[in-house]
């Protein structure tokens, strides 16, 4: 079997979605599951782009246990590290729009399985074979959970892989956000590659310009900051130069996901291009704004339909923008 590509690891829940937008959740009769979870959504995305992604992680001993390592093997993610427990439930979320387009969610996951990531479910050949680990920050509120998640982090960059942290926050899920700020504080001096929207920077770099919180990253040893804008687009920072690449337009009918498809779309490309952090370090201004922009197409496609799984573009689709490197640069 071909080694892994991306390890992903961080919250794997259960989301599920209206039969049909335009309701508040609690006008709502009928559901449909599917995988959710930041990090398990990049999961999905990486493998429907052709890359060999794993999860990592902790769900129930439970049916929506079973359904999440169902489907996401189904997807062509490998599941053999996403751990069964018998002691808490798998995670779930009902989320929906009404009719102005609003966002509504209801979480279910107080002390959900998510939660119990431990020192035994670091494997460290399992991790330092992939060629990059990728992870968010809503399921690291214990404490065991943020060392074995800054232990994974280690393991990937002193292996020379690439390191990638998309804390997709939730400040609402923490009772004292200064906990996550120490856990941010230890993890993205170890990522090459940490994205962050728009309204996220505040908490993380303590401004709200995205060109100086691109340069705050940078100063904490991210290779390569990342910030996206939404409609906007994106905008880079790498070796001082600022990048920025527009979005494509797009008839958005949920932003929900747009993240993680971004997220998708860069590895994909780092990967593929590069394969490692030292490799990447040869990379040119050129490359990385190609790379960011086939991100921002994926993202886009994501908005398109109902759902952060559902839109996340196959292969196939993208054809006709899909990254080509050009041999000179190779």
């Amino acid at each position: 079997m071909p080694p892994l590509d991306v390890v992903c690891f961080g919250e794997t829940l259960v989301d599920f979605l209206p039969a049909a937008p335009g309701q508040r959740v609690r006008e709502v009769s009928a559901w449909h599951p599917c995988s959710g979870g930041s990090p398990a959504n990049v999961a999905v995305g990486l493998a429907r782009l052709g890359l060999r992604p794993a999860m990592l992680g902790v769900v129930g001993a439970d049916e929506f246990g079973h359904f999440l390592r169902e489907r996401l093997a189904a997807e062509g993610v490998d599941v053999s590290h996403l751990r069964q427990t018998p002691e808490a439930r798998t995670g779930l979320v009902f989320i929906s729009l009404d009719a102005r387009g609003e966002r509504s969610f209801t979480f279910f996951r107080t002390r959900s399985a998510e939660f119990l990531l431990g020192h035994a479910d670091v494997d460290e050949a399992f991790v330092q074979d992939a060629k990059a680990v990728h992870c968010g920050s809503n399921s690291l509120q214990w404490p065991e959970a943020r060392d074995a998640a800054v232990r994974i982090l280690g393991l990937a960059r002193d292996a020379g892989r690439i390191v990638c942290c998309d804390p997709n926050l939730r400040l609402h899920a923490w009772e004292d956000t200064s906990e996550l700020k120490g856990l941010l504080a230890r993890m993205l001096p170890l990522c090459t590659v940490v994205k962050l929207s728009e309204e996220e920077i505040g908490f993380v770099t303590g401004t709200e310009v995205p060109e100086e919180a691109l340069a705050r990253l940078a100063g904490m040893g991210v290779a390569l900051p990342v910030v996206t804008l939404g409609d906007r687009g994106a905008v880079l920072l790498w070796k001082g130069e600022r990048l920025h690449v527009p979005a494509p337009p797009v008839q958005a009918v949920d932003t929900t996901g747009a993240g993680d498809g971004f997220v998708a779309g860069l590895l994909h490309g780092l990967v593929r291009w590069y394969g490692s952090a030292d490799a990447l370090r040869g990379a040119s201004g050129d490359e990385l704004t190609v790379l960011a922009q086939f991100a921002c197409e994926v993202g886009a496609r994501v908005v398109e339909r109902l759902g952060a799984v559902e839109g996340l573009p196959r292969a196939e689709a993208l054809v006709q923008v899909m990254p080509v490197r050009s041999p000179a640069s190779r």
